[in-house]
């Protein structure tokens, strides 16, 4: 972390363009181009200033430069935000200015990887950055802003403080085994078990509801041909997305979209009739229809007065919406019957509260469910009055996997480069 890295942090195309710079070099660099009434070098922590960007005697833009002391900015060194007017030229002068100066340009995630390998955020923080950029509906934010505060780290902090109590006093019972002495009776190492294990359980079954907030909850849209799927489509999507015609198999992909209701963003995907066919083409569509049913966790499945309901081999897990279309009470085409099916898709969203901590993260959840394992394994121990050692072992393990999520562990650099490659360059 000993270069100074720079990146343009604003997308292009906008009336202002923010140019970021990290590193011991950053404020001598920015210097080096900056003309104002003081220089950058003698500027006062956290404060902002007037002035102009040349090269030579040339002058390249008027901006105003923000200064950033280590340890209190964004990455934990010494950092400079330049905002400059947002002109491709503009910006591009500036970075070819910070690259003669010395500095390189940052990869993406760079600055968010600093703050993270400087201690100003943890691992779950840091993953929440780009969720929090990503987000496309007020639920994804939510979740984010959450996490991003610190709402999984504090929780897990309370965990570890728990779990440790369990390990310090089982290890002074090994440390004073010749004696005989207990510093806790197993019945209380029982209870603080069964209450780590419980909480653990609760944060690993939130996964559901985080993960359908975070990419969305995909709906397939399921039915014969001609039953309205496409005009359903189209009438949430308040737009002309799929081709609507009388003339059966018109439809032969699938179609995705996305539309937010009441601040959650569902997944739609207008599929295939399902019907017996030998056109080729429109059997390859029908069998990605299956293939959507398959892996969506709603299904909106359409007849109309004259077919049937097709028959789909369908999970418990799976939420399904029977809609006949063309009826007294449903018309896609007419907007009839919309609002019901908006609220049978809300009530389609995993159960939870927006106060809740939610897992938004694959890798947070398997984490959570190695812990659960190594947690379950101390309470049979205990059940079963092992000795101490083997429990602090368990107990040890437990600890380990709950830290990986925080990266309060030893993180591997694949862990991190897979984490920080899906951030945008400037973050």
């Amino acid at each position: 972390m000993d270069s100074t890295i720079f990146a343009i942090a604003t997308a292009q195309g906008g009336a202002i363009g923010i140019i970021r710079i990290s590193g011991p070099q950053a404020i001598t660099a920015a210097d080096s181009i900056f003309r104002g009434r003081q220089a950058l070098s003698d500027a006062r922590p956290q404060s902002l200033h007037f002035g102009s960007i040349t090269d030579g005697t040339e002058e390249i833009d008027q901006v105003l430069v923000s200064v950033f002391r280590a340890p209190h900015s964004y990455t934990g060194q010494d950092c400079v935000e330049i905002s400059c007017h947002g002109s491709r030229f503009i910006l591009g002068r500036v970075c070819q200015l910070l690259a003669a100066a010395g500095c390189r340009q940052a990869t993406g995630g760079e600055f968010t990887k600093r703050a993270f390998l400087n201690g100003r955020l943890d691992l779950a923080q840091a993953e929440a950055v780009a969720d929090l950029i990503a987000s496309e509906s007020a639920s994804q934010h939510r979740v984010a802003m959450q996490q991003m505060r610190g709402g999984i780290s504090r929780k897990l902090s309370e965990l570890r403080d728990r779990l440790l109590t369990m390990t310090s006093l089982l290890e002074l019972e090994l440390d004073f085994s010749e004696e005989q002495v207990e510093f806790a009776r197993r019945e209380e190492l029982m209870d603080l078990a069964r209450g780590i294990r419980d909480e653990i359980q609760r944060l690993s079954g939130s996964f559901a509801a985080g993960n359908a907030i975070r990419n969305g909850i995909p709906v397939a849209i399921i039915g014969a041909p001609n039953v309205g799927k496409s005009t359903l489509l189209n009438a949430l999507l308040h737009d002309d997305r799929a081709i609507v015609s009388d003339i059966q198999g018109t439809t032969r992909d699938v179609i995705e979209d996305t539309i937010t209701i009441e601040g959650y963003l569902f997944r739609f995907i207008d599929t295939a009739g399902i019907r017996h066919t030998n056109d080729t083409i429109e059997k390859m569509g029908i069998e990605r229809s299956m293939k959507a049913a398959a892996r969506a966790s709603t299904i909106i499945l359409m007849r109309d007065t004259h077919t049937e309901f097709p028959q789909l081999d369908l999970r418990p897990d799976q939420t399904v919406i029977r809609v006949v279309n063309k009826s007294d009470t449903f018309q896609a085409k007419y907007g009839v019957g919309m609002d019901w099916l908006q609220q049978q898709l809300l009530a389609s969203v995993p159960a939870h509260q927006e106060s809740d901590i939610l897992i938004t993260s694959l890798r947070h959840k398997q984490a959570l469910d190695l812990a659960l394992a190594d947690i379950e394994r101390t309470l049979a121990a205990l059940e079963s009055g092992l000795s101490g050692d083997l429990v602090a072992e368990d107990l040890r393990q437990c600890l380990a996997h709950l830290a990986e999520i925080l990266g309060g562990a030893i993180t591997p650099n694949e862990v991190l480069g897979s984490i920080f490659a899906r951030f945008c360059i400037g973050k």
